[in-house]
């Protein structure tokens, strides 16, 4: 579970600590650090680290085990739905302040860039960054890759923000990698779908704007690409009207 909360955001130190305190319930902070296997210096400081994103909180109590001004701190995790809303919130900053980088990076240079994002991290911010180009996008998705990275809670999440923002979809998928009946052509969601000729297999997905393509690897790679280009853009958008055009509607 380390792991996972390293891709949440903590550090190796910081994820310890948190699990701690989920384990032991109410712990001092040497309690919480011995649990840990950190020095209690270092629980100190990840403490502060981690009360200031709202993932734990510190009570000092008293002698009777009262609330007191003085006295032990004892920790306790907040619900572990913060995560969501850090990240919800984290969101909305980023997806007001992506444009306004893009603009700027626009007056200093205009050749092509590619971009290397890693992890579950990379995958999700390429996937909203997919959102700014304000188009009708075309994708090429592997259902059951998506479903593991970024999973299915986050992809969710990317539908409605698309929707909400009237952007629409053109997707083709492979049959072979179809492994939950969701996401099927739908006028509210703003989504075409078709399927791919048996022949074509999908391990990645693809998603295509007008300057930029987003190329999504498997959990087994686990990267996200994005390609800054609008010539590239145009030439994979071709490929995939030709696609389009040799796949079957759902």
């Amino acid at each position: 579970m380390r792991e996972e909360l390293e891709q949440a955001g903590l550090d190796p130190k910081e994820a310890e600590v948190y699990l701690a305190v989920l384990e032991l319930g109410n712990p001092t902070v040497a309690r919480a650090a011995e649990a840990a296997q950190v020095s209690r210096t270092s629980a100190y400081d990840v403490v502060r680290r981690l009360s200031r994103r709202g993932l734990v909180t510190v009570t000092e109590i008293g002698p009777t085990g009262e609330p007191a001004g003085r006295g032990r701190g004892v920790l306790r995790a907040t619900d572990p739905e913060q995560f969501l809303t850090e990240w919800r919130e984290r969101g909305n900053v980023l997806k007001e302040l992506v444009p306004r980088l893009k603009a700027v990076m626009s007056t200093q240079t205009s050749r092509p860039r590619v971009r290397y994002l890693e992890g579950h991290a990379g995958i999700t911010a390429a996937l909203w960054e997919t959102l700014t180009w304000g188009v009708p996008l075309k994708g090429i998705l592997s259902m059951a890759d998506l479903l593991q990275v970024p999973g299915r809670p986050t992809m969710d999440e990317y539908i409605a923000q698309r929707r909400d923002r009237g952007i629409t979809l053109r997707v083709v998928r492979s049959p072979e990698k179809e492994t939950d009946k969701v996401w099927p052509t739908n006028a509210r969601d703003l989504r075409e779908v078709r399927f791919a000729p048996p022949q074509h297999t999908f391990t990645m997905t693809m998603m295509i704007g007008s300057e930029s393509v987003a190329v999504i690897s498997s959990r087994r790679e686990n990267f996200a690409m994005m390609i800054d280009s609008s010539e590239y853009a145009d030439l994979q958008s071709g490929l995939f009207d030709q696609l389009w055009a040799a796949s079957t509607p759902t």
